[in-house]
């Protein structure tokens, strides 16, 4: 048991909270004063049996090979819903030193998966296999169920099961700027969703969306998953974004058994005492467990956790996290991607059905490509550079799955190296 801070009213996280010291403790954690610059990464990658791709690797297996696996680079190795595995890097200095812990950590990681005869795919969405819910963790059921209930049973699966992203973690840097960096955040997003966008197939065809992955989190229960646009003073802003989201799931009492809430039942209505759930008030724990559901393209937690990036192959994950990271936190770069993005600020859902098919779109994301390579760390610069060639020709990483896909089939492009 944790012991809280005195400001916000309560002394453990077992003590019951009422409305204004909920509030007050969801808009103080939302974010915290720290340095521009710092950079973390998150990777998950779709596992496939080599021997039979078409196949889905089970949990027991999982477990097996990656149990006791040291890593260098001190990432965190986790494991998805579907059997996705995630790599996510401690906090480094830049995002140079991000990329080069998660690079050490991957090879270490290929190394092992292929000793058991499986790889890696670096794609946004699994382009062949149904969504199979392989953990086993009472979370992920309960996820399921809340789902369910609401009406969003397929899309949910496809989420858990079937997706894999890219997320940068940056420092929220000093609260003066804290309004600045996230309305910026959302001003570049549907550009980077377009740019990033990397899951073209889904169930073994082209659903002509080329971000499939986004185009699910846009229409999965938007008053937990719509983009939270940041107006006025973020911390605040969260805090009302974060009550008026429903609960998903509680703890019964006196057990950690998590059960699903199948009703809409906002955070605010339970904290007001409109509505009881789990007969008892709320606590700071569930507080907690209540923010770990909310997943907007950006999410507070302290830092700005940026989820609207697409899982792509292994050549192109390190210059796209190079790209965001230095229109973000680099003050020239980030001037310059602004001004690129201004014409597309609003365009989500077609960043994520038609990406850089769009000229508008293509051209901002030209735009946010060219205004980080001047201010790139030179070591990443080449990675940068292949974006931006890759761009001159109209194209994305989405282009070569739909490549190998019209060659080989879906079934191809869960074996094809270049997107591993």
């Amino acid at each position: 048991m944790s012991i809280r801070s005195a400001p916000f009213g309560v002394q453990t996280d077992d003590d019951p909270l009422d409305l204004d010291t909920a509030r007050e403790y969801l808009a103080a954690t939302a974010l915290r004063p720290a340095p521009v610059g710092g950079v973390g990464l998150e990777l998950e990658r779709h596992v496939v049996d080599v021997s039979r791709p078409s196949a889905v690797v089970g949990w027991a297996r999982l477990l097996g090979v990656l149990r006791g696996v040291a890593l260098p680079g001190r990432s965190r190795l986790t494991v998805e819903p579907g059997g996705q595995v995630e790599l996510s890097t401690p906090p480094a200095r830049d995002v140079a030193a991000a990329v080069y812990a998660l690079q050490a950590d991957d090879a270490v990681l290929r190394t092992v998966l292929a000793e058991a005869g499986l790889g890696l795919v670096g794609l946004g969405a699994d382009p062949l296999r149904p969504p199979v819910l392989v953990h086993p963790g009472e979370r992920y059921a309960a996820m399921a169920g809340y789902f369910t209930a609401l009406g969003y049973q397929r899309d949910a699966a496809a989420m858990m099961c079937s997706t894999a992203s890219l997320q940068l973690n940056l420092n929220a840097g000093p609260q003066s700027a804290w309004a600045d960096r996230v309305a910026h955040v959302h001003r570049l997003g549907p550009v980077l969703v377009a740019l990033a966008g990397c899951s073209p197939l889904l169930g073994g065809r082209e659903t002509g969306r080329w971000g499939n992955r986004q185009s699910i989190w846009q229409r999965l229960d938007p008053s937990r998953c719509a983009p939270h646009l940041g107006r006025g003073e973020p911390a605040a802003a969260w805090a009302a974004f974060a009550l008026a989201a429903p609960v998903m799931m509680v703890r019964r009492p006196g057990t950690a058994e998590l059960t699903p809430v199948g009703e809409r039942v906002p955070l605010v209505d339970w904290c007001a005492g409109g509505r009881r759930l789990a007969d008892r008030p709320p606590t700071v724990a569930d507080l907690d467990l209540h923010l770990s559901t909310l997943w907007p393209p950006l999410r507070l937690r302290g830092w700005l956790e940026l989820r609207l990036l697409d899982t792509v192959p292994s050549r192109w994950w390190p210059g796209l996290a190079a790209i965001v990271a230095t229109v973000l936190d680099h003050p020239g770069a980030a001037a310059h991607a602004a001004a690129a993005a201004e014409p597309v600020i609003d365009r989500w859902s077609d960043a994520a059905r038609v990406g850089v098919g769009d000229p508008a779109l293509l051209g901002a994301a030209r735009g946010v490509v060219a205004a980080a390579a001047s201010d790139v760390p030179a070591s990443l610069r080449p990675a940068v550079e292949a974006w931006a060639l890759l761009l001159e020709q109209g194209r994305t990483p989405a282009h070569l799955v739909l490549d190998r896909s019209r060659r080989d089939g879906a079934l191809g492009c869960l074996t094809a190296p270049e997107l591993s």
